[in-house]
């Protein structure tokens, strides 16, 4: 647009004309420039009128901005696909249709996906082009998956809101040299299930740290007169037929200050030690006995080790089992130390293939509010005995009290995490899995009276290939 005319109606004043003649007592010079003439209105109108011109055209600007804004938000409608897992639709589905209301121009199509194969299935979709928008992984996932990651953008949620918001290690697994690459809807970890007739009836405390444990395992353990475990005090100390074990090594590593990636340094030597000793030693249980879940639903094992789903296995096992939950047993330590508890979690991430990026890390940060956990949970327990614990910090104290449910939070400010994980379903090529194996037969060799130096030494070149496989920096 071209300014105004800035032509004045003033007439221009004559050059060269004569000035009248005045008496000399009162002398009147002619107004200067500032003062009024004709020149100097001029000048400022000129100016005005340019500065004018100068605001037209940034608030048109403006305007045209906003309005190709509003375009934009006001675009076609985008559907997002969301692969979950656990979580059955009708739980899932009131929070969605509630997003999609305030949100019209975004739909959400949740779909409940198998565990099997789940990891390879999901690899290969997102490779292809063809995977979802949204999809659940396990928090020792995250370098599998790494390439296939779009980052949380900081206008969503910024770094610190979310250091602020989740426990300190979703801030440590869900970062990478990207950025943040999920937000966690739920928390979990390990636990200790105590049997509670068998504690009364043996007058025990449950125990608090690991040396307590040893005591009162072999207190709890019964066997018969061909020295076969009729009733064990602990499922520990082997890998065969001990559900999570994986978790309970990791932890002892990590209580112990061991590096899981070293494992020929005299702490991780000592954990791998310590583990297998409270079966081997302690005989505490054997090989021989059912899986430990299903041995401690029967009533014959005084303590055992799990996450919070378990509980729902158990309950449907024996309904009639009177058990406790417990946080696990710590190391002797200095008392400015904390206690360690080990973290194994799900998460949602976005692809980075996904065509409708901003709207899924919007429908996330929706989800991972606390009106939509608390009704996720509240829908959850409708079916079952509780829903998936809060992964909020400022959630905490609402299931603190909880006896099913606190115990896996009480540590959770502390808790730790690697990727010697149990039960991902990740395939045989998986993180977990690789590791699972390697840290098997360490245990294996050592459990049968094996060299502690050999078992570590090939353990730390099994650990050493899988973390190169995924690119995984290990600090020497």
């Amino acid at each position: 647009m071209l300014p105004p005319d800035l032509n004045s109606s003033n007439p221009t004043p004559q050059t060269g004309a004569i000035p009248p003649v005045v008496a000399p007592q009162s002398p009147v010079l002619p107004p200067t420039v500032g003062e009024g003439s004709p020149k100097s209105m001029k000048k400022i109108l000129a100016i005005a009128g340019g500065f004018l011109a100068i605001v037209i055209v940034i608030l048109l600007a403006v305007s045209f901005f906003l309005s190709r804004n509003k375009a934009v938000e006001q675009k076609d409608e985008v559907e997002l696909v969301w692969w979950g897992l656990w979580e059955d639709t009708s739980i899932i589905e009131p929070i969605i249709k509630e997003y999609e209301e305030s949100h019209p121009k975004t739909k959400i199509k949740y779909t409940v996906q198998s565990k099997e194969d789940y990891r390879e299935r999901l690899t290969s979709a997102l490779a292809s082009g063809t995977g979802p928008d949204i999809f659940r992984l396990h928090n020792t996932w995250v370098p599998m998956f790494a390439r296939s990651l779009t980052p949380l953008p900081a206008s969503i949620m910024s770094a610190q809101e979310f250091g602020s918001t989740f426990y300190p290690v979703a801030g440590k697994d869900l970062t990478i040299s990207t950025g943040i690459v999920g937000i966690p809807l739920e928390f979990d970890g390990m636990a200790m299930f105590i049997n509670e007739e068998l504690f009364t009836t043996f007058a025990l405390t449950p125990p608090k740290t690991w040396d307590e444990f040893k005591v009162t395992a072999k207190a709890l353990t019964i066997t018969n007169k061909a020295g076969e475990i009729e009733q064990a005090g602990a499922a520990v100390g082997f890998s065969t037929n001990i559900d999570h074990w994986e978790d309970i090594v990791a932890l002892i590593y990590l209580q112990n200050g061991a590096d899981l990636a070293l494992q020929r340094e005299d702490r991780a030597q000592g954990a791998l030690t310590f583990y297998t000793d409270l079966g081997r030693v302690g005989k505490v249980w054997d090989e021989s006995l059912p899986p430990s879940t299903i041995a401690f639903a029967g009533g014959n094992v005084a303590i055992y080790f799990g996450p919070s789903w378990r509980v729902f296995d158990i309950q449907k096992l024996n309904p009639n089992l009177d058990f406790r939950i417990l946080p696990m047993p710590q190391i002797l330590k200095e008392e400015k130390e904390p206690d360690i508890m080990y973290a194994s979690y799900w998460f949602e991430g976005v692809s980075n293939k996904s065509q409708g990026q901003a709207q899924a890390w919007d429908f996330l940060k929706f989800m991972s509010s606390k009106e939509s956990l608390e009704k996720l949970y509240a829908n959850a327990s409708k079916t079952r005995a509780f829903g998936e614990p809060y992964s909020r910090v400022d959630m905490r104290e609402l299931l603190l009290s909880d006896p099913m449910v606190g115990p896996f939070l009480e540590l959770a400010p502390t808790a730790q995490s690697w990727y010697l994980a149990s039960k991902t379903f990740d395939g045989e090529t998986g993180i977990n899995s690789q590791l699972s194996t390697y840290f098997n037969d360490a245990v294996t060799e050592m459990v049968r009276g094996g060299d502690i130096n050999r078992a570590s030494n090939n353990l730390d070149k099994g650990v050493a290939q899988v973390m190169k496989q995924y690119g995984i920096t290990v600090k020497k």
